[in-house]
């Protein structure tokens, strides 16, 4: 089945696409309307959980938007810039290793809209939400280690508002960094695909929730306002746009 849609969707779509899709072939012959709004229904689930690929940029932001400029040009332009590649001589002549870059570029959790710059305490939190049209697979900001998984119980308020910061939310701790993944108003359902002790690389799929919602970072605390690359407001992709260099 997957071979006939032209887009990639996550596993769990099938399971949530195949009641409507069989109730609507099923009454199809017998009440034609019906029958399309439920198959229409089933193919609006699996478009929702679309699973499109990323490419995240380079360590340092090269490649990626907003990822190669200081934070105040970023917001000026989305072009980008190839890396410098020049080598130095060591004392033998021969060109020195690499140097890992200074500074990593943090990419976004989700594809939406930059809703929350804010402080808590010495950290920086940065969140976007997700409209029902954005794709709603979510990506780690930073490579690291999980620590824990946490299931946080709560309301069910508009993703957008101020009091969706109660909603129920799961939580992926990576120690330096932590990712929130929030329900919305309408969104119920929280995968994560990842579990505690996992290894995780920068834009890798860390979950998904299914029907609108928020994503958070919450940076280490060397992050301030000065390192972020986005204003809230700004449209962002997971897995490509760099929130922050740090």
């Amino acid at each position: 089945m997957a071979r006939l849609l032209p887009f990639p969707v996550v596993d769990d779509a099938w399971r949530l696409a195949r009641p409507p899709a069989l109730l609507g072939a099923a009454v199809l012959v017998f009440v034609p309307p019906a029958g399309l709004a439920l198959l229409a229904l089933a193919i609006g689930v699996l478009w929702f959980h679309r699973d499109p690929p990323r490419s995240p940029p380079d360590l340092d932001g090269s490649g990626g938007s907003n990822g190669t400029m200081e934070p105040d040009d970023a917001r000026e332009s989305d072009r980008t810039t190839e890396p410098d590649r020049t080598t130095e001589l060591d004392d033998s002549g021969e060109p020195d290793e690499p140097t890992e870059p200074t500074t990593i570029a943090a990419v976004s959790p989700a594809d939406g809209t930059v809703s929350v710059v804010r402080e808590e305490g010495d950290r920086l939190r940065v969140g976007v939400f997700m409209n029902v049209t954005d794709v709603h697979v979510n990506r780690a900001p930073l490579s690291g280690t999980v620590a824990a998984v946490r299931h946080r119980p709560g309301a069910y308020k508009p993703a957008f508002s101020k009091d969706s910061d109660r909603n129920e939310q799961l939580v992926i701790d990576c120690d330096d960094h932590e990712v929130f993944l929030i329900a919305g108003w309408f969104a119920r359902r929280i995968h994560p695909h990842v579990a505690a002790g996992d290894e995780i690389e920068r834009g890798q799929r860390i979950g998904h929730v299914s029907f609108g919602s928020r994503a958070d970072v919450l940076f280490p605390p060397s992050v301030s306002r000065s390192d972020l690359c986005v204003r809230e407001g700004e449209t962002v992709r997971a897995g490509e746009t760099v929130l922050a260099r740090i």
